[in-house]
């Protein structure tokens, strides 16, 4: 474990409140070099509105450029931020460290992913399993004639499915999923949401298909229902509560 300067002196703050401060402790990890994983803290003031990104660029800012995590948007939006946030999968982006109600905040990669460097992790799996399911409609009328401008559906019929569409592909539930850490194939909890998306969907012809696609022994039957998919979601997609709707189709309870 390394100690290194806090950055509030380095970086007096301008602010008109003062500021309060936290240990921020970064999992450091080079699979290419390391044999273990150790953590770097570091001292950072931080106000109410300070979240755990602002804190990791703020470090690799002021003291270690060499601190691997993926960003992008800022905003909840793109997925990228994904980490272990004091034992709890969550978007740094979206995580202010006052809410956190701790001195300590200690960051980590994501579990269930294999780690590029630091808090960076690979995505492959991820990818390949939404691909898997074929996530996008499947309408053999998916031309669009003349005397056409939209497929029209009814505000019940959007309802059935519009809240699993708001998947940005973060990566928490898979990293919050017991089944993905004891499974390598399975298919995992984000991809089965998306699915149950696509088949609720009344635009959509391919429920045979994909339901054969989830129905085999790495897919929908090897999830135990733990339901921590659904309480790490920051979007409120609830994939456990899709994997249950699947269920219903496939044993006949729904058609």
């Amino acid at each position: 474990m390394t100690q290194v300067p806090s950055i509030a002196e380095e970086k007096p703050t301008t602010s008109l409140s003062s500021p309060k401060t936290a240990t921020l402790r970064i999992a450091r990890f080079n699979p290419e070099k390391d044999s273990e994983r150790k953590f770097m803290e570091f001292n950072i003031p931080y106000q109410r509105w300070t979240t755990v990104l602002e804190a990791i660029l703020e470090v690799k800012k002021h003291f270690d450029h060499s601190v691997a995590v993926r960003y992008s948007c800022r905003q909840a939006t793109c997925g990228s931020c994904g980490m272990i946030i004091n034992g709890k999968p969550r978007l740094a982006c979206f995580t202010k460290i006052s809410e956190l109600e701790s001195d300590v905040v200690t960051v980590e990669p994501m579990n269930n992913f294999p780690i590029i460097r630091d808090l960076a992790v690979r995505f492959e799996r991820l990818f390949e399993s939404h691909h898997k399911i074929k996530p996008y409609l499947i309408n053999d009328d998916s031309e669009i004639s003349s005397n056409e401008k939209e497929f029209l559906q009814t505000p019940e019929e959007v309802e059935q499915y519009i809240q699993f569409s708001n998947c940005i592909k973060c990566g928490l539930c898979n990293s919050a999923c017991p089944t993905m850490a004891t499974d390598s194939s399975f298919v995992g909890p984000q991809a089965l949401a998306q699915a149950y998306r696509y088949v609720a969907d009344s635009r959509d012809k391919g429920k045979d298909s994909r339901l054969k696609i989830i129905d085999e022994s790495h897919g929908i039957w090897r999830c135990h229902f733990a339901g921590s998919c659904s309480q790490v979601c920051p979007k409120g997609v609830d994939p456990a509560m899709g994997i249950q709707f699947l269920r219903g189709y496939l044993l006949g309870f729904r058609s």
